[in-house]
């Protein structure tokens, strides 16, 4: 994500998530104090930015001197993450780190910390076009 020519780049099996407000409501009309608001357990927030995913070891990089696997100048392989650029996010605040970066907020958030993700249609892949199974596959 590139801001005022500085690029932001986020690592690991993380994600850079722009806040939406707290509800300041409840669900009667009551309304809540900014404190009670921030001490909420979940939050929400859009995904702006995402981390390449959790490195891996590839298999053929097993030996008795596994420091010579970076010495071949091997890429590091990476497991893909399920949240992508755009979706909305439900995750745990007590597992994000608070950051502003050129005047924003920002709230770094693990992965493992997002409860739900909210793709919008149009902008999801269609799993219709190459479906993991047919209907072929389970006719008797």
């Amino acid at each position: 994500m590139r801001i005022n020519s500085k690029k932001l780049l986020v690592v690991g099996d993380r994600v850079l998530v722009s806040p939406t407000k707290g509800e300041e409501r409840t669900r009667v009309g009551l309304y809540l104090p900014q404190a009670a608001v921030e001490k909420m357990a979940v939050q929400s927030g859009r995904i702006v930015e995402v981390g390449p995913g959790t490195p891996v070891a590839s298999p053929n990089e097993f030996s008795e001197e596994p420091w010579k696997a970076y010495e071949k100048g091997n890429k590091t392989n990476y497991v893909p993450l399920e949240a992508s650029v755009g979706d909305d996010a439900l995750f745990l605040r007590n597992a994000a780190v608070e950051i502003e970066f050129e005047g924003h907020q920002y709230l770094i958030v693990p992965h493992a910390a997002i409860l739900l993700l909210v793709r919008d249609p149009e902008t999801a892949v269609d799993d219709e076009e190459d479906p993991e199974f047919s209907e072929s596959d389970f006719k008797l």
